[in-house]
Formats: structure tokens, sequence, C-alpha cells
């Protein structure tokens, strides 16, 4: 075969595009496939992995130092291949190293390997929304963005369903749509609404109250759990129902102006798709971001 040089420029081009593609074009295949690999696991599963296992103060400095260390990663392999690159000015390509095999490498990769990895991590470990609106005032914020813990009321979940969860669901009226609420009644629960009381099954989920600077604060528990929730006015509407058989309701924590399951009614559990867990970026109007909010778990 006829020598045919490596040119620096297209190797750094698909290595940008792809991480390990340069290598491969420079006829290192084991450094491509290593360099690949570690691009891949170090970016997706390794945020699902810092996202639902790690303590709460690591998250954030954690999140960060993975994103640098993928960055480091994809431009190493970038120069890596240049060099490469430089170095084979005098090079007889291998029999596999043909155009059709690049375009099939790169639809094998790009295309599926790297969109079915997101997916799964999407569909089974974590998921991030952004929070559009103030419903879940004051402990979910809009301008928030989230890690959904999917690990939860699914087939061989070990994380069921309990009252007080904030939860991730499908929109009743929209399937495509999720929501963010809290849980409050599970399926046969009996809910009453007055005023500022919500009881559940006889028993009134406040346990105390105080005044704060949008309305007022009010504490809800649930055994050894609790809650804060916000009321700018009392409820417009009381509300008596009993939750039907696999279904929950849900109520929004800044009370007074949600949009949950007194408007709308309960949310079948087969709808329920995640639960909220983390923040792990926040920012409000005029894109200040919130530096204090990284990391916060809710509860």
């Amino acid at each position: 075969m006829n020598n045919i040089p490596r040119k620096p420029v297209f190797a750094l081009v698909m290595s940008l595009v792809l991480p390990g593609f340069g290598q491969f074009y420079n006829g290192e295949a084991n450094k491509a496939i290593w360099l690949f690999l570690a691009f891949a696991l170090l970016s997706i599963p390794g945020i699902a992995l810092i996202a639902l296992y790690l303590p709460n103060g690591w998250m954030f400095p954690t999140l960060v130092l993975s994103l640098l260390a993928t960055l480091g990663l994809w431009l190493f392999g970038m120069i890596d291949a240049w060099r490469g690159a430089r170095r084979r000015q005098e090079y007889v390509p291998a029999g596999w190293q043909l155009s059709g095999v690049y375009a099939l490498l790169f639809v094998v990769c790009n295309v599926v390997a790297l969109p079915l990895l997101i997916e799964y991590v999407r569909a089974h470990q974590v998921q991030p929304f952004k929070i559009p609106s103030s419903s879940m005032l004051p402990n979910v914020m809009q301008g928030d963005f989230i890690f959904a813990d999917k690990r939860y009321n699914c087939p061989g979940c070990k994380q069921g369903v309990r009252r007080g969860d904030i939860a991730i669901f499908a929109y009743p009226n929209d399937r495509t749509v999720h929501y963010i609420k809290r849980i409050i009644g599970l399926p046969g629960d009996h809910i009453q609404i007055r005023n500022e009381v919500v009881k559940v099954n006889d028993k009134a989920l406040k346990t105390q109250e105080s005044p704060g600077p949008n309305g007022t604060l009010v504490t809800e528990s649930d055994g050894d759990r609790q809650w804060q929730v916000l009321w700018t006015q009392p409820a417009a509407v009381a509300a008596d129902i009993t939750v039907p058989a696999g279904q929950v309701f849900v109520l929004g924590d800044n009370r007074s102006t949600s949009t949950d399951s007194r408007q709308f009614g309960t949310v079948p559990l087969q709808d329920v798709v995640g639960k909220a867990r983390q923040v792990w970026f926040s920012y409000e109007g005029g894109g200040m971001v919130r530096w204090g909010r990284m990391g916060q778990m809710l509860e």
C-alpha cells in the first residue's frame, strides 16, 4: 500500500467530534477504545453516581471535578491525536482504515452507544429537571435544577412511595409534561383541607406555624418526617376526598398558588416516575446564581 501521511488537523477534528476517534484514524485502535470508554463512563454514569450516592456536602465539588475531568480527558484526546498524526508522516494505513469503517464507528458510538447509555441512566438511575414555577416554595425554588432519583416506585425498586415524598409525575391532563409536588395522600387515605389545615385520616399534619416574609410558614409532619409549606392565604376551596386505589393525592408546598390534586384530581401511581433528591444548580431572576443551594438535599 502507498504511504498516506496522517493529517494532524483531521485527527484533531475527529477527536473533537468523538473522543478516541482521532486515535482510531492514527491506527491506535486500543487507545481509541479506552479513551471512548473512559469518556462515556466518566461523563454519564459518573454523574449518576455523584447524584445518588455521595453525601450532600460532596455533591457540588465532586460534580465540578467530574466535569473538569471529562473536559480534560476530551482535550487530552484531541492533543494526543494531533501529536500522533504529526509523528505519522510515513504511514501505511491498515486494511481496516477505510472511510466506511470510520463512518460505521461514528454511527455506532455517537448515534447508538452514547444515546442508549444516556437513556438508560435517565430511565433507571437519575434524571435532571428544571423547575419552572414557584409552586413548591419554600423547599424547591423557581430556577432550581434538580436531580430526580429514578430508582423509585418501579418494579423491583426498593424505594416505594411514602407520604411526604417530593415526587415527579406525569401531569394527568398532558402526560408529556412532568410536574413536581409533594405526596400527601396514599391509596385509601381520607384527605380533608380547610383553611390552612390538611388532615389525613382525621389527623392534622400541621404541628406548628410561624409568620414568614411572604405568608404563613406551616410545619407539617408524618411520623418521623416533617416539612414546611407556605400559605399566603387560607384555602379558597375546602377539599374532602378519599384517595382511590392505585392513586395518590399531591399538593404543592406553596399551597395558595399551586395547581395540584385540588384542581386536576388524584394521580395514578404508575405515573409517579421519580423522587426529587437534590439541587445541582440554581439561579434567580436576572441570572444571579444561588450558590447556597448547590447540593441541597430536598426533603
